[in-house]
């Protein structure tokens, strides 16, 4: 039985989808705090239970029976790890042999992605946790970068605090194929495995990027990581998202989200899909 928490978040319902084109939706087991919102899913015959990380009770029943689990980490940046330490926990208890989790690029302490400390928590507790463990450590999602360039297009500028660094940028579908690829698979045992684009993508090149859209150059702005923040919030950011969005900034330029790997195609027999190419279909859909 394969089981995927926070199964009606985007990434959650997308590896649904890729599990279900090999799977019987009865061996699916689907875990959310809204199962109304999985209804269609129920209809197509997968098991939805609720599962609430801030009620640790529900954790154990709706893993009852599952085997291999996606535990798709929440988005309660600072508050999930001692929830997400319960979920493994509860897991291990329920009969879960292999715990399938979603982490971060090089959660390591010199880097300073706001979210490392919450990622690398979460590896140690599955590590020491008795389960077969598989970490993806997903790359930053490829669409969240189509607004920018579609901003630095309209306005001219690009005002960043990457530096000279660069991103290997990946879409949520190929995070989603390779999840399903190891649930459903087997295989990739207590290793930890870079889900990545095909390339590092620096900030000239999303200027370059802006420049085909726009029709014009594209001057790079950088900026320090609290004149960025104060940028994000004169924008609507509330200050914490801000802090944490140019915390990854930090990380691109200290060289932490470069690494380009072959896990992909090698999961799914399909090479990921370059960035430029996320942009130029939004571009025109």
């Amino acid at each position: 039985m394969i089981g995927i928490t926070g199964a009606s978040g985007p990434l959650g319902r997308a590896t649904t989808e890729f599990v279900l084109k090999t799977v019987d939706p009865s061996q699916v087991v689907l875990t959310t705090r809204r199962p109304e919102a999985l209804a269609d899913l129920a209809a197509r015959g997968v098991q939805v239970r609720r599962a609430d990380f801030e009620e640790p009770d529900t954790l154990g029943p709706a893993f009852e029976g599952v085997d291999r689990l996606l535990l798709i980490s929440t988005d309660a940046v600072g508050a999930r790890l001692a929830q997400q330490q319960d979920a493994i926990e509860a897991a291990v208890k329920a009969g879960v042999s292999h715990i399938v989790y979603t982490s971060v690029p090089e959660p390591v302490p010199g880097n300073p992605a706001a979210v490392v400390d919450d990622h690398a928590g979460t590896e140690q507790a599955l590590r020491e946790s008795g389960a077969r463990w598989t970490s993806l450590r997903n790359n930053l999602y490829a669409h969240m970068q189509v607004a920018t360039v579609e901003q630095a297009a309209a306005s001219g500028r690009l005002v960043t605090n990457n530096g000279a660094g660069a991103a290997a940028y990946v879409t949520r579908e190929d995070c989603a194929a390779a999840a399903a690829a190891v649930l459903t698979r087997g295989g990739y045992e207590d290793q930890a495995l870079d889900i990545t684009g095909p390339e590092a993508v620096t900030v000239q090149q999303l200027a370059a990027l802006a420049k085909e859209f726009g029709g014009r150059d594209v001057e790079v702005v950088e900026v320090d990581d609290e004149a960025y923040t104060a940028g994000l919030t004169e924008h609507g950011l509330p200050e914490p998202v801000a802090r944490v969005v140019a915390s990854f900034g930090a990380s691109i330029r200290g060289g932490h989200l470069a690494h380009v790997s072959g896990a992909v195609a090698e999961l799914t027999g399909t090479a990921p899909t370059p960035l430029a190419e996320v942009v130029r279909a939004a571009r025109t859909s």
